[in-house]
């Protein structure tokens, strides 16, 4: 759990699914609404019924960022569209040389990182990209006068300096394993954003990247605009005009996709289904790191009761919310790391077992009540468990944990609201939240674990507390032997067997439609984050028309 942006906790509203940063805005209307302006009323990509050029795609997508600032944290996973970083994620999301000509080289026990740059690189302004542009950001990144709320992610980061223009060093203050994954993060001009302040200046909404693609604008609520980047160094884009419309409800970006108005969507599964007969269309299911759980506060007299703890643990149906709310598309979740990855602990897993959930209560002194509900030393067996209002995912995943805890005899009152209503609130209410990412097993377990995080934004939203994990957190990310890093990270997760500050209920497929005009869509893992930087035109700047496909027909048609 990263220190909020909630980016990292926060999906989508109905889909769960969303594009990035904060999700606030309420669920629209239903498939007959009038589309917002994020939906265009013509396509001017490939799909569109007028048979327009193949050079140009429009995707949904449900969110959008609050800035497009590196410095203040956007494009810290990759995948930016506009910026690039020293390294990359191939679609198998290993790493790759992007503005670095190679892996970085590794000295000093780990303590020691350097990257050759790669020669001939330019904004796309016309200024060439220097190793003075690498220090610049991740300097800026790292003061504190900078509100990125990323920034605990580069902890282990000591400096970096520059060497010539071509070569930068990393110094690490201990051996952090995962180092070379978080350089992948964008990196910013500083000939630019070096003039501006680096909270409020224009570079937050008109930023200039080496990046695949250009921002030709950006209508808030509405779209994000690109033209691909004509002296972009690894060539440059088949798709010429890219954009991504912003729709905020499931039901019209399933509609104006139907329509012919976008390329591509992210839809919950119920409505990608609606479209498997569409041989037109392909519909890609991402898997992905991507969990729903229920915080747990270690200030709430029963969320924080550690046998209450358990006994929900138990009492939670999961595989039915797998079933009945995801239809399928997910698995049950035990702990933040996906039962197929593996860092999984084996032996975790937790079965559903109501009459084991109500033993644990009866031996603990929770009895019930003359209504069912339990109590113990004259406190009741209740809390209130919020959700994020418009997002019928986590509404359903809400209602259904209500309902599998009030059969053990605890009551659980199910709340929708805002971030600014639920947010002052965590310490000692439930929330249904969301997070998860790929990659190093440290990325999602440290921030959403760490007792020293507890109220640091959106990091430990439970105030989890165990000394053993913390141990074991600061252990997993210290060392770069693997047999030891293994080991810690199984600490962790059996120790969340025992005192469940969370409890976790489901990962999450991502679903998206596309038309299947294009070769060249794929998906990678995906983080809880996706729709914007993930989702199948993660490598948009790849495609390439397919020649007699649907998009032909269509053009023929019309002629």
């Amino acid at each position: 759990m990263r220190k909020v942006t909630p980016n990292h906790w926060l999906s989508a509203a109905g889909t769960g699914f969303s594009s990035t940063i904060r999700c606030r805005s309420r669920r629209g209307g239903g498939a007959g609404a009038t589309p917002p302006p994020g939906g265009p009323s013509t396509n001017p990509g490939p799909a569109g019924a007028s048979g327009g050029p193949k050079d140009s795609a429009v995707v949904g997508i449900a969110y959008e960022p609050e800035t497009l600032s590196p410095l203040l944290g956007y494009g810290k996973d990759g995948n930016s569209k506009i910026f690039d970083g020293l390294l990359a994620f191939d679609a198998d999301m290993k790493l790759k040389p992007a503005l670095a000509t190679a892996l970085p080289a590794i000295a000093d026990g780990g303590l020691t990182y350097t990257y050759r740059l790669r020669d001939g690189v330019t904004f796309s302004d016309g200024a060439p990209f220097t190793a003075e542009d690498v220090v610049f950001t991740y300097r800026t990144i790292l003061d504190p006068k900078t509100n990125n709320a990323s920034r605990t992610e580069l902890d282990a980061l000591k400096s970096v300096e520059a060497v010539g223009d071509d070569t930068v060093v990393f110094h690490l203050k201990y051996p952090y394993a995962p180092f070379a994954e978080r350089t992948v993060h964008a990196i910013a001009p500083e000939h630019v954003a070096a003039k501006q302040d680096v909270n409020t200046g224009t570079f937050t909404t008109r930023p200039i990247g080496t990046g695949p693609y250009v921002l030709t604008g950006w209508s808030k609520g509405e779209k994000l605009s690109f033209k691909a980047n004509p002296t972009y160094w690894n060539g440059a884009p088949a798709v010429k005009k890219f954009t991504m419309a912003i729709i905020k409800d499931d039901d019209v970006r399933a509609t104006r996709l139907r329509a012919g108005d976008l390329d591509g969507a992210v839809l919950p599964p119920n409505l990608a289904a609606g479209f498997k007969g569409d041989k037109a269309k392909k519909t890609w299911q991402a898997k992905t790191y991507d969990y729903r759980t229920v915080t747990l506060p270690t200030h709430n007299k029963v969320a924080g009761d550690t046998d209450v703890r358990r006994a929900l643990d138990l009492a939670v149906d999961r595989q039915a919310m797998v079933d009945k709310i995801l239809e399928g598309a997910g698995k049950p979740a035990y702990g933040p790391v996906p039962t197929d990855s593996p860092w999984f602990a084996k032996g975790t897993e937790r079965r559903h077992d109501l009459a084991g959930a109500q033993k644990i209560l009866d031996q603990a002194g929770w009895k019930p009540g003359p209504d069912g509900v339990r109590a113990k030393n004259g406190v009741r067996a209740s809390f209130p468990l919020w959700y994020l209002s418009g997002d019928k995912l986590r509404q359903d995943h809400a209602l259904a944990y209500v309902s599998d805890a009030k059969k053990a005899g605890i009551d659980i009152k199910a709340q929708a609201g805002t971030w600014e209503v639920i947010e002052p609130r965590m310490k000692t209410d439930a929330v249904l939240a969301g997070g998860g990412a790929p990659g190093d097993p440290d990325f999602d377990q440290y921030l959403l674990l760490q007792s020293g995080l507890a109220g640091d934004g959106f990091n430990n939203m439970a105030w989890y507390d165990n000394k053993t994990v913390d141990r074991a957190l600061d252990e997993g990310r210290r060392t770069n032997d693997l047999a030891k890093r293994r080991a810690a990270y199984d600490t962790v997760q059996r120790e969340l067997v025992k005192n469940p500050g969370y409890t976790f209920l489901t990962h999450i497929d991502h679903l998206y439609v596309v038309d299947d005009d294009w070769a060249g869509p794929s998906t990678q893992t995906e983080p809880h984050d996706h729709g914007l930087a993930s989702g199948p035109w993660w490598n948009v700047e790849t495609w390439k028309p397919k020649s007699g496909g649907p998009a032909d027909a269509a053009a023929a048609t019309n002629k």
